[in-house]
């Protein structure tokens, strides 16, 4: 498997590029800006985009997303609880920071338990709403995905419309802690971790 961390738009959000290397299928995950870079990396390595996927709606995740589609013919999933965000700048956020925009509609919505095969990659879906309410998190082998659901020392935001602390918290202690320990943690925002160090040491968990 190739993976390639990229920090992209004003926000610094994470986008990951995950790639096949028996197939060279690859997927982005949060494309949130600087399209240009994003695709620059995936020519560079030879990769195949097939599959941009999107953790949640807001406007420092998805910003890139319609560029890439256009270039690479890449099908967009979101789930489908998040489907309208991407749409509406009021509803992606990005209004508010004075440069509204909305893509245009996804192509596939996702929901819980979700399997999307991506080369001899296999994807699964977790809907963990709580950031947003079709905020998920996305587990390729030993690696999982988080978007702005759980970051390493920290956890997501549930002031902005739509968003639930109970139902984050619900969200982490129901579906990502009983995934194990040992799996790796990579988050919307920030560094990487791990499932057992949150546990040890992230203070909203204790």
């Amino acid at each position: 498997m190739f993976l390639e961390t990229l920090q992209v738009g004003p926000l610094l959000a994470n986008c990951y590029i995950i790639g096949c290397k028996k197939t060279n299928k690859a997927v982005c995950i949060d494309p949130g800006g600087n399209p240009e870079k994003i695709l620059n990396v995936i020519f560079e390595k030879g990769l195949d985009l097939t599959h941009i996927i999107l953790t949640h709606g807001h406007c420092d995740h998805i910003e890139g997303s319609d560029y890439l589609r256009e270039r690479t013919n890449a099908l967009l999933f979101i789930h489908e609880k998040d489907k309208d965000m991407i749409t509406n700048p009021e509803k992606n956020l990005s209004i508010f920071l004075g440069r509204g925009f909305g893509l245009k509609e996804a192509d596939n919505f996702l929901k819980d338990g979700d399997n999307i095969l991506i080369g001899e990659m296999r994807l699964e879906i977790l809907h963990t709403p709580g950031h947003t309410p079709g905020s998920i998190s996305i587990k390729i082998e030993d690696l999982l995905f988080t978007g702005d659901t759980l970051f390493a020392g920290s956890i997501g935001r549930t002031d902005f419309p739509g968003g639930s602390y109970s139902m984050l918290k619900k969200s982490i202690l129901e579906k990502i802690l009983p995934l194990g320990d040992e799996i790796k943690i990579f988050p919307g925002h920030g560094i990487s971790s791990t499932i057992g160090e949150e546990k040890m040491t992230n203070p909203f968990l204790r």
